[in-house]
């Protein structure tokens, strides 16, 4: 194993990459939204007219505070209607929507790896050259993993910043993070980052377009949004204990399939298709 090669690998397609606008634009437009845009305009909500009214006549809130496991509620101690409902919402039900950051990104920047170098006709330069195939699927799938990972905690840092200081006048003081999303920053989000990498690459190698490898692999932020169903019903709670449970299976996946991708990953193979 040439780990040089692998870089060069990778540090070719992030450069490539940098080109595709409409990856950029994916990649800065999602965490903008979910986790700038969308979390301050509930905070400055919440302290107009009636917002305590709203959280403490609602009989689906109320019965999810209820329901909720002592060890979380611990974190929610000495706080009022307001701010435990913002805390509720932002600080544990959009815990698994920052999981979308990892997925997003990682599989905007693997569907641009063979997928891409295919639309670029770059394809049969690259596969004629002397890395061995597991080196070419290794050095596509880092160029995707580190700058997803790099964004997701990237974009932690700025939830942090939004709703500290954007929920100051709220809480009166810096309540953020909560205990859950460590392991879900450092440890499930870089295990969904390589799910999402092992299967688009595994994907892209297999269809003719970037287009076609993302919408495909698209189909893993269904993964995230039943962890969200989950919550709102209370058929799960995201906890510390849970979070290192979820990031080891999401783990074992994405080696199952990374694995599965370098043994059936063949430059010969492809560069029939490239030709066909």
């Amino acid at each position: 194993m040439n780990w040089r090669k692998i870089g060069i690998i990778a540090w070719k397609d992030i450069l490539e990459v940098r080109q595709n606008k409409s990856v950029v634009l994916s990649i800065v437009l999602v965490p903008l939204i979910i986790l700038v845009i969308m979390p301050l305009v509930m905070l400055l909500v919440s302290g107009s007219a009636g917002t305590a009214e709203a959280f403490t006549g609602d009989p689906d809130l109320q019965m999810m505070f209820e329901n909720i496991p002592p060890s979380i509620a611990s974190a929610f101690a000495n706080m009022n209607d307001i701010q435990m409902g913002m805390a509720m919402i932002l600080g544990y039900l959009f815990a698994p929507m920052f999981l979308i950051m990892p997925l997003m990104s990682s599989t905007s920047i693997s569907a641009e790896s063979f997928a891409g170098e295919r639309e670029r006709k770059t394809l049969e330069a690259l596969l004629y050259t002397a890395a061995t195939d597991a080196e070419l699927f290794i050095g596509k799938s880092l160029a995707a993993f580190i700058p997803s990972v790099l964004i997701a905690w990237v974009s932690f840092i700025l939830y942090v910043l939004v709703l500290n200081i954007g929920g100051w006048s709220i809480f009166g003081s810096i309540w953020f993070p909560l205990p859950l999303w460590y392991p879900l920053v450092f440890w499930v989000t870089p295990a969904f980052s390589a799910l999402g990498i092992s299967a688009t690459v595994l994907i892209s190698t297999r269809v003719q377009t970037f287009m076609g490898a993302y919408q495909t692999s698209g189909s893993l932020v269904i993964l995230v949004l039943g962890l969200v169903m989950g919550q709102a019903v209370g058929l799960i709670y995201l906890s510390v204990w849970i979070g290192i449970v979820l990031g080891l299976v999401i783990w074992l996946a994405a080696g199952i399939l990374f694995f599965l991708g370098i043994q059936q990953f063949n430059r010969k193979k492809l560069l029939y298709q490239n030709a066909s």
